[in-house]
């Protein structure tokens, strides 16, 4: 994850490319890799030079106010229409007051002030949650026209340390009117488990419009020839208050509502291998409840209360959180989240 060259590397139009931001240096790698990203998403010469701006800012606030650094850059997709995501990921200090920071002129390193400012300027939208002594995340959109509605579910993956190929994986999907996302984990880590991983999310992808089973024994049948992986679908109702959920292998699925925590079942297995029995089940899903998915690369030591105010975020900044807190590094790791309403 550290500043590389990725000028002919395809996870930057795939899944999009972690880089470390510690050192001066990487504002320039990350901000030309956003330039080449632009270009391969169709955004126009005016957006490119928006998101070339916004891309800097973040990458230079990482090197001046943060410790452990990371930012995500990756495309955003509506439809036929391409944009362009970073996602700022940082361990501390984190903002005393989000509001000042985020107006221009105000500094907190001897500076004109105007890095937040700008950012939200430059962005189609923008997103960001700091808590003091845990740090920040900011989830940046850049769009060549006017943004879509905001996202009801996202997700976020890395590698493990020392790789650049991520077996875990998440995809998110409304198809004749179900609302449905997917998480899967590749068996193993690197080459392979990352092709089990986005063999299953293209399987999800193209799957029929029917209930998390029958798309999940769909998966089964179409990655018989990868190593297989973990994986769960879950489909939200809003109007009937449920969401309904199938899973094989070691996919932690949560409901959270006020102080309350659910956990969601998965059965054992392998899907594209040992399939067993796939059961689907239902549970209450009331209006204001939050859904989180995640591989076994993340703990389950984490507490939302934990976080005053980021039930209120965007499901990026919330699921950056997560993983930025409860991720292990000897592993491949994803987190997914997916609001009862948009």
């Amino acid at each position: 994850m550290g500043a590389v060259d990725v000028s002919g590397d395809d996870r930057l139009v795939d899944d999009g490319v972690w880089f470390q931001v510690e050192e001066a240096g990487a504002v320039g790698t990350v901000r030309r890799a956003a330039e080449l990203l632009a270009g391969r998403m169709g955004l126009d010469e005016a957006r490119s030079g928006a998101l070339a701006i916004v891309a800097a800012e973040l990458a230079s606030n990482l090197v001046k106010h943060a410790d452990d650094g990371l930012l995500l850059l990756r495309p955003a997709r509506s439809g036929p229409v391409g944009g362009v995501e970073l996602l700022a990921v940082d361990s501390g200090p984190g903002m005393g007051d989000v509001v000042s920071s985020t107006r221009d002129g105000h500094s907190t390193a001897g500076s004109l002030g105007i890095g937040l400012g700008a950012i939200s300027r430059q962005s189609s939208w923008a997103d960001l949650y700091s808590l003091p002594g845990r740090g920040t995340v900011s989830a940046v959109q850049v769009w060549p026209a006017e943004p879509p509605e905001p996202a009801w579910a996202a997700g976020v993956s890395r590698p493990m340390s020392g790789e650049q190929s991520c077996g875990d994986g998440f995809a998110v999907r409304t198809v004749e009117g179900r609302r449905q996302v997917l998480v899967c984990d590749g068996l193993g880590h690197g080459p392979l488990a990352a092709v089990a991983a986005r063999a299953t999310v293209h399987a999800f992808q193209l799957a029929p419009a029917a209930p998390p089973a029958a798309v999940l024994e769909h998966l089964h049948r179409a990655t018989a020839h990868t190593r297989g992986a973990a994986a769960a679908v879950a489909e939200l109702d809003p109007a009937a208050g449920l969401v309904r959920y199938a899973g094989l292998g070691n996919i932690s699925g949560c409901v959270l509502h006020h102080d309350e925590r659910r956990g969601l079942v998965s059965m054992p297995g392998i899907v594209g291998h040992q399939r067993r029995t796939v059961r689907e089940f239902d549970y209450p899903f009331p209006d204001g409840a939050c859904l989180v998915m995640h591989t076994d690369g993340v703990t389950d030591r984490w507490r939302l209360a934990d976080y005053p105010g980021l039930r209120r975020r965007s499901p990026q900044v919330i699921a950056g959180t997560i993983l930025r807190d409860a991720a292990v590094r000897r592993d491949d790791a994803c987190v997914l989240v997916a609001l009862a309403t948009a």
